[in-house]
């Protein structure tokens, strides 16, 4: 059987925390390891992202205009009825 967080004994220490030097030299050598892209990919990159959210847009937009429509359509048609009955 495995030992739980709750079942954990209380004189076990914590981890000490680290520093705000330390964080920050950590945080230096992590960020040398990312590779980081040129600025041909970068603006690759770029351009497909600007292409798909202009495509969800206009797909919104024309969910958005149809349903709009389709209440328009369905108040014009049976609220006026139950208006004059």
């Amino acid at each position: 059987m495995t030992q739980t967080d709750a079942d954990a004994k209380p004189d076990e220490e914590r981890p000490r925390r680290t520093g705000p030097v330390t964080f920050t030299k950590q945080v230096v050598g992590e960020l040398r390891k990312v590779r980081w892209p040129t600025r041909r990919e970068l603006v690759t990159y770029t351009i497909v992202v600007m292409v798909f959210v202009v495509m969800v847009l206009a797909y919104v937009s024309l969910l958005d205009f149809a349903f709009g429509e389709a209440i328009t359509w369905l108040y014009g048609t049976f609220g006026a009825g139950a208006a004059s009955a």
